[in-house]
């Protein structure tokens, strides 16, 4: 059984029509665990309702 990200890298190389080799697989799944577990954290953090974006500033 294929594991979720490994379908995921399958699925997504597909829509993009990108060719992916089996031996960049490991590279390309731990990539992957480490976004994901920092995303994880970013979604996590918990900000107060009276927060607001930040101005954009342009030169």
């Amino acid at each position: 059984m294929a594991e979720p990200l490994d379908d995921y890298i399958d699925a997504v190389a597909q829509a993009l029509a990108l060719p992916v080799e089996e031996a960049w697989r490991p590279a390309i799944r731990a990539n992957l665990e480490v976004s994901l577990r920092l995303a994880r954290l970013v979604d996590e953090f918990a900000l107060p309702d009276e927060t607001e974006p930040a101005p954009v500033f342009t030169a």
